[in-house]
C-alpha cells in the first residue's frame, strides 16, 4: 500500500474524528476526498460552506443558519473551517442528542461569543431557524411557535429566567435536557406528515 500521496487525510485527524463522530474510516476518506476536489486550499470560506449547507436544505433560506453554523465551527476564529472543523460540522447537525451536540447549539446559541447567551440571542437564532422551514410546512406549526418571536418566547421559557437575565452554558444543557420540547426547539427537523 506505500503509495500513500501527501494529500491523504492524517492517520491523527482520522483517529480523532472515529472517536468523535459516527463516521466510519471508508466514509471519512470518502468525505475527504470530496473536500479536496471542493477545497483544493483544505479551507471552506463561509461562501462555500453556504452552498455545501444549502443542498441539505434545498426547499429554504438556509443562509443565515449556515452562517451561525460555521461561526460556532470555526473555532480557531481563523475564518475558514479545516477538514476537521467541517467534519464535526457535519457530524453535529446531522447526528444524534448527544451532549456534545448540546454543547455545540450552546456556542451556535452564543452569537457573541462571550460565554453566555441571551433572550436577543435565542431570537436571533429562532429566527434563522424559521428561514429553514419551508414556506408549504408554516402553516403545520402550533399557534405558539408559528413565528420566530413565539419560537423563541417558548424555548426560554423553558429556563425559567427573567427576559433581561443570561445563561451559562450548563444551565442550557439542563434546561434543554429536561424538556423535549426544548430539545425540538433548539434546531429544525422537517415536519413529516
Amino acid at each position: 500500500m506505500g503509495n500513500a500521496k501527501s494529500s491523504a487525510i492524517s492517520k491523527e485527524i482520522l483517529e480523532d474524528l472515529k472517536l468523535n463522530t459516527k463516521f466510519t474510516e471508508n466514509e471519512l476518506y470518502q468525505w475527504y476526498e470530496n473536500f479536496q476536489k471542493q477545497c483544493p486550499t483544505g479551507r471552506i470560506s463561509p461562501e462555500e460552506f453556504e452552498t455545501i449547507y444549502a443542498r441539505f436544505f434545498p426547499d429554504s433560506e438556509a443562509k443565515t443558519y449556515a452562517q451561525h453554523v460555521f461561526r460556532s465551527f470555526d473555532t480557531n476564529e481563523d475564518g475558514t473551517l479545516d477538514f476537521k472543523e467541517y467534519i464535526i460540522a457535519l457530524h453535529m447537525t446531522s447526528s444524534g442528542k448527544t451532549t456534545r451536540k448540546l454543547e455545540w447549539a450552546f456556542s451556535l446559541f452564543d452569537v457573541d461569543k462571550n460565554g453566555y447567551i441571551t433572550k436577543t440571542e435565542v431570537e436571533v437564532i429562532c429566527q434563522a431557524i424559521f428561514n429553514l422551514i419551508p414556506k408549504e410546512d408554516l402553516p403545520k406549526l402550533p399557534a405558539d411557535e408559528n413565528t420566530p418571536e413565539k419560537r423563541a418566547n417558548k424555548l426560554w421559557g423553558y429556563f425559567e429566567k427573567p427576559d433581561n437575565d443570561r445563561l451559562a452554558e450548563g444551565e442550557f444543557i439542563k434546561g434543554v435536557t429536561e424538556n423535549e420540547n426544548a430539545m425540538r426547539l433548539i434546531h429544525y427537523e422537517p415536519i413529516t406528515d
